[in-house]
């Protein structure tokens, strides 16, 4: 199959980056059924944070909390196990999944309870467990000076994000926050990160495509859910290690403040899907 870059030419990187972007975006278009296959590039535009376990060191927390309230209807979720299969869940779909794989029984008005219960005891733990992460306000201020639009999409509530933010320094960052209360099904699934991507859109004068955008996740299924948007994918080292993570994200690091925007530009602009 022959390969054509279009893209190399002095006139086309001396241009704007919105009109290479749209040039990149209509060739694409307009190629997607001829044989040749286009080098596609995309202009970084955008950046989308998970927040637990990326922004907030707060998947612990959510353990601690749900674990308590399960203790007290009687059972134990071993914290290996939580973290292999229920780690990305909202919730709701938390105390559904130990409802059927611990035979428990429990009614929706049970069930209901049990999340209201842990998400009090969640909030009095934010308040004082709950830190930002190390790295983390310095490379969002560096994305903010330059002028990026950045969203949240997370499986956490609303109110939970709210409370770990309020004394970051940063909340005003985030023009674009989508939770737990804004989609039917979390993460794996895309819709988290396509709504944001509709939100960001309608809070900017300016197209974003998915490809525009990168993703910053802590786990396989929030990547994979990134990935099924048509987003780049930057994998960062707080909650699983680098070889959990490689094979979904086009890049894994350590600390995110360890990243600069020509290395988010180039990791944007390639040509790996």
């Amino acid at each position: 199959m022959e390969f054509v870059d279009i893209f190399g030419t002095d006139t086309f990187k001396n241009m704007k980056e919105d009109w290479q972007s749209e040039i990149i975006i209509l060739y694409y278009r307009c190629n997607q059924d001829e044989k040749t296959r286009i080098r596609v590039r995309f202009m970084l535009k955008a950046v989308i944070f998970d927040f637990d376990g990326v922004v907030a060191d707060s998947e612990r927390l959510h353990y601690k909390a749900l674990n308590q309230v399960f203790a007290a209807k009687g059972i134990q979720v071993p914290e290996e196990v939580h973290w292999q299969k229920y780690l990305g869940y909202t919730d709701l779909e938390n105390v559904l999944a130990v409802n059927d794989d611990y035979k428990m029984n429990w009614s929706s008005q049970e069930i209901q309870q049990i999340i209201e219960l842990k998400t009090a005891q969640f909030h009095a733990l934010a308040r004082t467990e709950a830190p930002i992460i190390d790295g983390v306000e310095e490379f969002v201020e560096m994305l903010s000076d330059h002028g990026y639009p950045l969203a949240i999409c997370s499986g956490a509530m609303r109110e939970d994000i709210r409370i770990m933010l309020e004394h970051s320094g940063f909340a005003h960052a985030f023009s674009v926050m989508v939770t737990a209360e804004d989609v039917e099904k979390g993460k794996p699934d895309p819709q988290g990160y396509t709504l944001a991507l509709k939100k960001l859109n309608d809070s900017v004068d300016r197209k974003i495509e998915s490809g525009n955008c990168i993703v910053i996740e802590d786990s396989r299924w929030g990547l994979q859910a990134a990935a099924a948007a048509g987003m780049r994918r930057i994998g960062v080292t707080n909650t699983y290690p680098k070889e959990h993570l490689a094979q979904f994200a086009d890049f894994v690091i350590d600390r995110l403040d360890k990243l600069a925007i020509p290395d988010l530009k180039k990791i944007c602009n390639s040509n790996e899907s």
